[in-house]
């Protein structure tokens, strides 16, 4: 007969064998790369920021000017181009996991103008106009995947048009009036943080037109459409 002792040593080697095994299997397994944590995006809140970019279209402008042979009318379309600054304030709220609906308000001040040259052998003409500034309030509908919004928006526009005119016979002239128009466009916001996020918008703004009849001359009347097109990029923190 076996001895009992010498199998129960046999037996408790081979399972601590096994056992050793196991754990150096467990230490060489590798450890897995630490997941880097993701934040939540919720797009309700109040918001304000800052935004600039450029902007341009075509101006057109029709004329109305009395002769001694009754008025002659002309008519011009001038390329407006400028860059503009400025800041915007609004509210977003989720209406749903992935819908957003919410209203912005914005105002800018700018460089966008036309300008436009005429030349005969004893007469020169040359007149300015240009967007002062410019605002909007508007409402937005997006659809928001992970930390991106894409939105449409549209709604009032404001601003202010100056025309400035001079001829080599002295004649100057300035005109200027604050003018109610209407804006569409749609853009893209990403979240950056928690709080701050990076948007990226395109406006179609309608200004309508300066018209005047007060002019040098009795008769003459002159009529400015100011409807332009912007591309701007701006931040904005989410309270």
């Amino acid at each position: 007969m076996k001895n009992p002792s010498r199998i129960t040593a046999i037996s408790a080697i081979f399972f601590l064998g096994q056992a050793s095994a196991q754990a150096a299997d467990v230490l060489s397994e590798p450890v897995p790369a630490p997941v880097e944590e993701r934040f939540a995006r919720d797009w309700s809140g109040f918001y304000i920021g800052v935004a600039g970019g450029i902007g341009g279209g075509e101006f057109d402008n029709s004329y109305v000017i009395a002769t001694e042979v009754g008025p002659i009318g002309y008519f011009a379309s001038d390329r407006a181009f400028g860059g503009f600054g400025g800041v915007q304030v609004g509210y977003n709220h989720q209406i749903a996991p992935n819908w957003m609906a919410g209203v912005e308000a914005d105002f800018s001040l700018s460089g966008i103008k036309a300008e436009h040259s005429e030349t005969t052998d004893d007469y020169s003409s040359n007149y300015a106009i240009q967007i002062d500034w410019f605002g909007t309030l508007r409402g937005r509908l997006g659809y928001t995947q992970d930390n991106v919004l894409f939105y449409g928006t549209g709604g009032a526009a404001y601003g202010r048009i100056a025309y400035s005119d001079q001829t080599s016979d002295g004649y100057n002239e300035s005109l200027s009036d604050t003018s109610l128009g209407w804006t569409a466009g749609a853009g893209v916001e990403h979240g950056i943080t928690s709080d701050i996020t990076l948007k990226t918008e395109y406006l179609y703004v309608d200004l309508g037109s300066l018209k005047s009849t007060n002019l040098m001359f009795t008769g003459d009347r002159i009529e400015m459409n100011t409807a332009f097109h912007t591309l701007k990029t701006g931040l904005n923190y989410k309270f």
